[in-house]
């Protein structure tokens, strides 16, 4: 798991809910993949869909089929196309002002902060505990990486389990 291309794809997003795009890009990546299927499950985020350097048609973004529609996407994935694959993000607005805030990331490349179920029930009651800060507003998010795949911290007190810190949303 690289936290470095993690902490890039946390910028980018940044700057693109602040550019106002509709629509942005990511490299395909097995954990950006999952962050960004947790991000849609808490409604951050639109729609993720996997794809090529070009932007995929609007229908299959927002996820109606067309009536010419073929099957695309179908492509064979080869060694030469694997690096030119893409997740593509479609971003949501709230009364003109981003819904996904500032992201940011807790663990660093150098400095991964891991935290059990007792560590984050003091989080989400917003105290602190070790050098993760508490989640003070109610629109606030802290996403890990557990075993059972990237959860958000209300989440992982509800199963019952820790793991790697990865980000958090203001």
């Amino acid at each position: 798991m690289s936290l470095v291309n993690l902490a890039h794809v946390c910028s980018h997003l940044n700057n693109a809910s602040r550019a106002r795009l509709g629509l942005t890009s990511i490299p395909n990546s097995n954990l950006h993949l999952r962050l960004c299927l947790a991000l849609q499950n808490s409604g951050y985020i639109s729609s993720v869909v996997r794809g090529g350097p070009t932007p995929p048609p609007q229908h299959n973004i927002l996820g109606v089929p067309a009536a010419n529609d073929e099957i695309e996407g179908v492509q064979s994935l080869t060694q030469s196309n694997v690096a030119s694959r893409r997740l593509w993000l479609g971003l949501k607005y709230w009364q003109s002002e981003p819904v996904l805030g500032k992201l940011s990331m807790v663990s660093k490349p150098k400095r991964r902060i891991n935290i059990d179920v007792t560590g984050l029930r003091r989080v989400i009651r917003g105290e602190k505990s070790g050098y993760v800060e508490g989640l003070r507003s109610p629109g606030e998010s802290l996403y890990l990486s557990t075993d059972r795949g990237i959860l958000e911290a209300r989440e992982c007190v509800e199963k019952q389990v820790g793991g790697l810190v990865l980000c958090r949303i203001h």
